[in-house]
């Protein structure tokens, strides 16, 4: 087996004990590379078409042309154009044994049949290409701010590839090994992609937005005008926008578990763990993160909106007239126990889920997920998040305690919209009920260790492994 750790060293420098490294390229990215090269403690030399033109590189930098830049170190970083690739063929000979690490980004996804690197690959044949610093911006490198870009993908050969990894992590970069050249497809259209884990949660949040806005427009302000000839439609700005914003938020959450809940009736109905989910639930499983972080947004702005009700003028104005139709009638309000009880338990149902809500927050944080072990982690987000769900669920159920009863909530025959976001939430959490009981949970837990059910058979009769 190939041994990734018996590294070539750089080529020394008599003034500098890191070593030499080449840039082909005097471009954004390689005078950015070559100033963070400097100030790790590396010689740098930058190949040019051009080595009298040296104005814009950072001082203390060598330009050569490519021929001589190239015999000055083992390890080259090509910081070039695709389409400008041909002319290394002039000088193969040079390059041959010489780690060419290959930088560039396309256009668009897949816009090549090959990777870059591979194409520079079988442009030179002798000498040993990797692909790396594709992910990180030439303004992180010279900002020096990295903590946006700080992971290095990089594939390759081993012995190459290690020695690239080691000058990453002199720069204060992550280096992650990829595996060989063939990932380097995967690791070129990386940068291209756009948010690829927030479409999904993004695509829903929107979606449920914009059904419920239409929802309780129609329900409350158009039914009001249609029905009592009045103009409310002030209530679009702050009544209704509070309404949508926890509909949602309570639905993404319970969505947040729903898929985890569908995979365990999933390994129970096959009675193993060795049967892949189907590919709409491993994406639904792999966003999760994404969905109740946008749920969490959600309920903020809930919590937002429900601050200024008091400071509203359609609410002042209604106060003042309730209460100075009262000095008129010459009545006095008794003190409703049965309210105050209902009042307070949804304020509190309301604080303790926002509380844990937030608490799931922050756990989704890399630099606090970090410090915790699997156990804890678990605990926090599963455990605590189901019971998150469930006050978050009684906080609405408390809202609207009996209003449900009452035909005249159904405007033209349509329940209200809290209703329909009590579907979803109560669903996940009665099968989570049925999931967590002693005789089902049991059997799950086998599976999960390995266990499978003797008559579970692929399709041509033989058990699976």
């Amino acid at each position: 087996m190939e041994n990734c750790f018996n590294m070539t060293p750089l080529c020394p420098d008599a003034n500098n004990t890191l070593g030499t490294v080449c840039i082909f390229g005097t471009g954004d990215f390689g005078r950015s590379l070559g100033l963070r090269l400097l100030q790790a403690g590396y010689s740098v030399v930058f190949g040019s078409r051009n080595p009298q033109n040296s104005s814009l590189l950072p001082k203390g930098a060598q330009v050569l042309s490519h021929v001589e830049a190239a015999q000055t170190s083992r390890v080259i970083f090509i910081a070039v154009h695709r389409e400008n690739y041909e002319f290394l063929s002039a000088f193969s000979q040079e390059l041959a044994g010489k780690v060419l690490v290959d930088i560039s980004n396309n256009l668009r996804k897949n816009q090549y049949p090959e990777s870059n690197a591979e194409y520079l690959a079988k442009l030179l044949p002798q000498a040993n290409v990797v692909k790396a610093f594709n992910t990180v911006s030439a303004w992180a490198l010279q900002s020096g701010s990295l903590d946006a870009s700080r992971q290095v993908f990089v594939c390759g050969d081993c012995e190459s590839k290690q020695m690239v990894m080691d000058i990453a992590r002199s720069l204060g970069l992550i280096a992650l090994d990829q595996g060989s050249l063939l990932a380097a497809n995967e690791l070129e259209n990386y940068p291209l992609q756009l948010f690829p884990l927030w479409r999904l949660p993004m695509y829903i949040a929107t979606g449920l937005t914009a059904a419920f806005f239409i929802y309780c427009v129609l329900t409350d302000v158009v039914y009001t005008f249609v029905t009592e000839g009045k103009n409310i439609s002030y209530r679009i700005v702050v009544s209704i926008a509070n309404t949508i914003f926890p509909i949602v938020s309570l639905i993404m959450l319970a969505l947040c578990y729903l898929p985890g809940v569908i995979a365990a009736i999933l390994q129970l109905y096959n009675g193993t763990k060795y049967k892949r989910f189907p590919n709409w639930l491993d994406k639904w499983m792999l966003c999760r993160k994404q969905l109740g972080l946008v749920a969490l947004a959600f309920a903020f702005l809930h919590v937002l909106y429900s601050l200024v009700i008091p400071i509203r003028y359609y609410v002042r104005q209604r106060q003042n007239i309730y209460t100075i139709s009262l000095v008129k009638d010459n009545k006095t309000l008794t003190f409703d126990s049965a309210m105050s009880w209902r009042s307070d338990s949804f304020y509190t149902l309301g604080i303790l889920g926002f509380g844990l809500y937030v608490l799931l927050g922050i756990t989704s944080l890399p630099s606090v997920s970090n410090m915790v072990n699997w156990r804890e982690f678990r605990f926090v987000q599963s455990k605590l998040g189901h019971i998150t769900l469930l006050l978050c669920t009684a906080h609405t159920l408390v809202y609207g305690w009996n209003k449900f009863l009452y035909l005249s909530r159904y405007k033209w025959y349509l329940p209200p919209a809290y209703v329909l976001s009590l579907i979803v939430p109560c669903i996940v959490l009665v099968l989570k009920l049925i999931l967590i009981t002693p005789c089902v949970d049991r059997v799950i837990t086998r599976i999960r260790q390995g266990w499978e059910r003797k008559s579970v058979h692929d399709r041509s009769g033989q058990p699976l492994i």
